[in-house]
């Protein structure tokens, strides 16, 4: 936050206002400024072209989480985070050497698909989130040759070195774990960006304009209130009308075209159906908020469509 400036230009007695900042308070400012710097851009840019390249067909939708509606990487990495914590813990009782090389080796191998996941999640981020992402996948990474070493540690007879070694892994995946924290929490990737919509919309129907200000087989953004619906002209005569913000980052679809009775985000390329807001193509997981629609005396009016799920 700036502070104000005097009128002589200085602020030493506002500055010496200011509290220090305390422990978590030096936390938020690194990953602020994490999320600023420029310097990981040329990075991420050819990473991401290479993650959008990947032949996944339509089994990238299976790994944003379109079939669970909501991203599936989180849940994907309880796998490895678990099987590792946990053999953490075998380490410290006596004759669990044999158990803890199988949870090593179980979340060496389920680190692959949950990686996999959060890749392709990490590709239709914004900037700021695509870096933080990138020190996560990195903490991420070097937890898996921590606990690759540790486990061909064990197996060899150098129990110690890759108690060392584990002990490692478990310190990076765990700094990894919070940064994904922060992207889920405090940058929302990957949360439903229309979940309010429904709180806010009121009952009943809404004129948002006139039916002829309304072109035909373009979307065009109305306001409801202070709410932003995309509204689309079918050449039937027929109006339909959907939350304007994508529900993958907010992208307005309003800005998007219109194929097949479908809307599709101009920002990441999510896919929505226009008759009732299923999201028919990803990254997107969760449906957009559908409005009905009706003309009375020339004017469009809407209400929000509620206790009705749009269904694949």
């Amino acid at each position: 936050m700036d502070v104000p400036e005097g009128r002589s230009g200085t602020r030493p007695v506002l500055l010496r206002a200011l509290p220090r900042s305390t422990g978590p308070g030096r936390v938020l400012g690194a990953v602020g400024r994490l999320e600023d710097t420029r310097l990981l851009d040329g990075v991420a840019r050819s990473l991401r072209r290479c993650t959008r390249a990947l032949p996944l067909g339509r089994g990238r939708d299976v790994l944003h989480g379109r079939w669970l509606g909501h991203p599936v990487h989180p849940v994907m990495v309880q796998i490895p985070v678990g099987a590792w914590f946990s053999s953490a813990v075998l380490d410290c009782v006596p004759g669990a050497r044999r158990s803890s090389r199988v949870l090593i080796g179980l979340g060496l191998v389920g680190a692959v698909p949950a990686a996999l996941a959060g890749w392709v999640d990490w590709a239709e981020l914004q900037k700021p989130q695509m870096r933080v992402g990138l020190v996560h996948a990195a903490c991420n990474s070097v937890a898996v040759v921590c606990y690759g070493g540790s486990l061909g540690a064990r197996l060899t007879g150098r129990e110690f070195r890759g108690r060392v070694l584990a002990l490692a892994g478990l310190t990076a995946v765990s700094v990894g774990g919070a940064l994904g924290g922060h992207l889920a929490y405090r940058q929302a990737a990957g949360a439903n960006h229309t979940e309010s919509v429904p709180h806010l919309v009121g009952e009943g129907w809404h004129p948002v304009g006139p039916l002829d200000g309304i072109p035909v087989g373009r979307p065009v953004r109305r306001l409801l209130d202070d709410i932003a619906v995309v509204v689309v002209r079918q050449p039937d005569g027929s109006v339909q009308a959907l939350a304007d913000h994508c529900s993958h980052l907010g992208g307005p679809l309003s800005e998007g075209t219109v194929r097949d009775g479908c809307v599709r985000c101009p920002w990441h390329g999510s896919v929505f159906r226009l008759s009732d807001g299923w999201n028919v193509r990803g990254p997107a997981t969760s449906p957009q908020p559908a409005f009905d629609t009706r003309i009375t005396d020339g004017q469009l009016e809407i209400r929000l469509r509620r206790g009705l799920r749009a269904v694949p």
